[in-house]
């Protein structure tokens, strides 16, 4: 039996910690794996997150006692989403990573966390000149990893198709509806295109559905009709299929590059055609004119939008497509390509 602990960044509420490693990790438990799995923020830090309330200094203290213990006691083979101590420099990480094998797992640029920072900027190179193996969410982080570790896969967060199953009691939202899911964090991504959205609402009759968090409407955009709901496991596939078509604006910059595009493979399994920024993994993801379009400017948004809306032909051809590309995106395709990797980086052995 092979015993393996996933260090994660969130508890199960948390989308990169859900989509990654407990996924992963609960196809690994079914089979010939130990696994144990330490979060390093709870339930209660999410929670005031997603609340946007202010940080609960005592809540992150006791986060990296936890951590602390659960390093000493962990196997010799770790899996470590990003790090194991957050905002802690690598000579300290690096005390406790001591005769352990670990592979780490990036979904996003974190690199950009710690830029201009003294003591941090250098601490993700170093971890990844040292780790086993390196698994990362796309093409961006690939490119600039294996310069400093040859041992590097990509697999991008993936869902599991068997919980986007269509409900055959669900129906469309009456009113054509874009729809983004996401965090108050990055909600920002919103924020910014404020101006497209006011100006594609003059246009066309739609419905700008947030799935998040419900405090996000105390920063509803002015003139646009928008409705927000609190995200939980329970509810995100019903909101997805009875949405018409998935968003994604993202600005142009080093973080964005890096994304996993993981909105996209929700809407994806949903069956939403999608509209996105032709930025990073996005242009991977959208096959321009199949499943979705990539939009550059708020002329190219507006024309998307345009035509979804008014061509039902259209509008399915592009869902049927969405559909077919998210067997591609999917926890059933990806598991024996990690499963594979994992057994190779930590012993050598392979499975067909």
């Amino acid at each position: 039996m092979t015993n393996l602990t996933f260090f994660t960044k969130y508890p199960t509420q948390g989308a990169t910690s859900r989509y990654r490693s407990f996924a992963f990790a609960s196809r690994l438990s079914e089979l010939d794996y130990n696994i144990e799995i330490t979060p390093f923020m709870d339930i209660g830090y999410l929670a005031d997150l997603f609340a946007k309330k202010p940080k609960n200094k005592i809540r992150i203290l006791l986060s990296y006692g936890v951590r602390l213990f659960s390093i000493l006691r962990a196997s010799e083979n770790l899996i470590i989403e990003r790090e194991l101590f957050p905002y802690l420099p690598y000579r300290l990480e690096q005390k406790f990573l001591r005769n352990k094998r670990y592979i780490l797992d990036f979904d996003d640029n974190v690199w950009e966390d710690y830029r201009g920072k003294r003591l941090l900027e250098g601490k993700y190179d170093r971890l990844v000149d040292n780790a086993a193996g390196i698994i990362v969410g796309n093409d961006y982080l690939a490119e600039y990893v294996k310069q400093r570790n040859p041992n590097v896969i990509k697999i991008p967060t993936v869902i599991n198709l068997e919980h986007y199953r269509l409900d055959p009691d669900s129906s469309k939202f009456e009113r054509f509806t874009l729809v983004w899911i996401g965090s108050s964090v990055t909600y920002r991504y919103i924020r910014s295109f404020a101006p497209l959205f006011q100006q594609l609402a003059a246009i066309v009759d739609f419905d700008l559905v947030i799935i998040a968090s419900k405090a996000l409407a105390s920063e509803t955009i002015e003139g646009v009709s928008m409705r927000f709901y609190d995200w939980s496991s329970e509810t995100e596939s019903r909101l997805l299929h009875r949405s018409h078509v998935g968003i994604m604006p993202l600005d142009n910059d080093d973080f964005s590059q890096g994304k996993s595009g993981f909105k996209l493979i929700q809407y994806q399994a949903a069956g939403l055609p999608m509209i996105a920024s032709p930025v990073g993994e996005n242009t991977r993801i959208i096959s321009h004119g199949e499943n979705g379009f990539l939009a550059s400017g708020t002329d190219e948004w507006i024309t998307a939008v345009q035509l979804l809306a008014s061509d039902p032909q259209r509008y399915g051809a592009m869902s049927n497509a969405s559909i077919d590309k998210s067997r591609y995106y999917s926890l059933q395709h990806y598991f024996p390509i990690y499963r594979r990797f994992i057994d190779e980086t930590f012993s050598g052995d392979t499975h067909p």
